[in-house]
């Protein structure tokens, strides 16, 4: 309070007065002042940053060793400051103690009748396995063996003790043979018309270049023959899908349109939607696993046009969203009914029942 008492004094200070009274020479010095001293620069040092206002004349040279000395005997004959709560010894608080480890209770001997003492003592591992498998003691055997265990008499744990955590063998399957169709050659049947061609397969080979997926949709145009075109995992994007949609346009003899995982985004995935309205023998289409998510108002879109399709009965895409996912199964299932109803004088009267459900 008295530090805050002793500057109000300055609070009603006049600065222009003060400099009014100065005379030249004492405004030439400030002046010189304020351009080399800086008070707020931390990067300066210390004797940059203001005055230097030592007056006093050094007394002479310093002495590093007689300063050490001075403070070494000025620290010996000033007394310790007291403690204010001097030390004792004594232990303050609750003493620690380990905690006791929990000891499992040994368990009791169990006495059984002279025919079952005698039946274990003479067991093997592998039926006292079998036994505890059938008691419910899982862990000593896997569920495989368990549940054989339990569907017959004979021995199922070959291996006895030994078997404990040991998981079921691994089956190997087989990998997939490679798709052996020649690109070209089923290319050239296609635009001869060949009538023995009616099942293409192109799935999984993913070297064919996209002006060739455009030319088989071109092909398939004037083709009368092919009912089954797939296309799967053969890298195919939104310009292979423009041509299949025109392609589904002017086609009146395929059935079924295969065009899953491939990299056709939802515009694409909606031209070949779209061309459903100018198609009557298309019955299935599929469209799923694209590289990229179609979207909610790709879905609602393709809900709104199959709504409007009567043809198609069977549509491959797994919907995202639970509107449009009930719309489309609800018009498959309208265009199922429709075409049973009118399987013998209607678009479908050259299907047979076995042709619809084989498609």
């Amino acid at each position: 309070m008295s530090l805050r008492k002793n500057l109000e004094k300055y609070r009603d200070v006049d600065e222009d007065e003060i400099l009014n009274k100065l005379t030249e020479d004492e405004l030439r010095a400030l002046e010189g002042d304020l351009e080399e001293l800086d008070p707020n620069n931390e990067l300066l040092p210390a004797g940059l940053r203001q005055k230097d206002q030592t007056q006093k004349i050094p007394t002479g040279p310093f002495h590093r060793e007689a300063l050490l000395f001075h403070l070494e005997k000025q620290a010996k004959e000033i007394k310790d400051r007291e403690d204010l709560v001097p030390y004792t010894g004594e232990k303050r608080g609750k003493p620690w103690i380990p905690k006791k480890t929990v000891v499992d209770p040994v368990l009791e001997s169990v006495t059984l009748e002279p025919e079952l003492e005698e039946a274990l003592a003479n067991a093997s591992d592998a039926e006292l396995c079998d036994i505890a498998a059938i008691l419910g003691m899982h862990t000593l055997m896997s569920n495989q063996q368990y549940y054989e265990a339990l569907a017959s008499s004979n021995i199922v744990n070959k291996e006895g003790l030994n078997s404990v955590i040991k998981p079921t063998q691994y089956k190997p399957v087989p990998d997939e043979e490679p798709n052996s169709t020649d690109v070209e050659e089923t290319l050239e049947r296609i635009k001869n018309n060949d009538a023995d061609l009616e099942d293409v397969n192109l799935n999984n080979i993913r070297n064919i270049p996209i002006v060739i997926l455009k030319a088989y949709a071109e092909a398939m145009k004037s083709n009368t023959h092919v009912k089954k075109l797939s296309i799967v995992g053969t890298r195919s994007n939104d310009p292979v899908a423009y041509a299949l949609a025109d392609m589904l346009k002017v086609n009146s003899t395929l059935k079924s349109l295969n065009m899953e995982s491939n990299f056709i985004s939802g515009t694409g995935i909606l031209s070949v939607i779209e061309s459903l309205q100018y198609n009557t023998s298309l019955v299935e289409l599929k469209i799923d696993n694209q590289s990229q998510p179609l979207g909610n108002k790709v879905e609602m879109e393709i809900a709104n046009m199959l709504e409007k399709n009567s043809t198609l009965l069977k549509f491959g895409y797994h919907f995202t969203q639970q509107g449009p996912r009930l719309r489309a199964s609800n018009a498959m299932m309208n265009n199922n009914d429709l075409a049973r109803m009118n399987r013998t004088d209607g678009p479908w009267h050259n299907f047979s029942a076995v042709d619809l459900e084989d498609v």
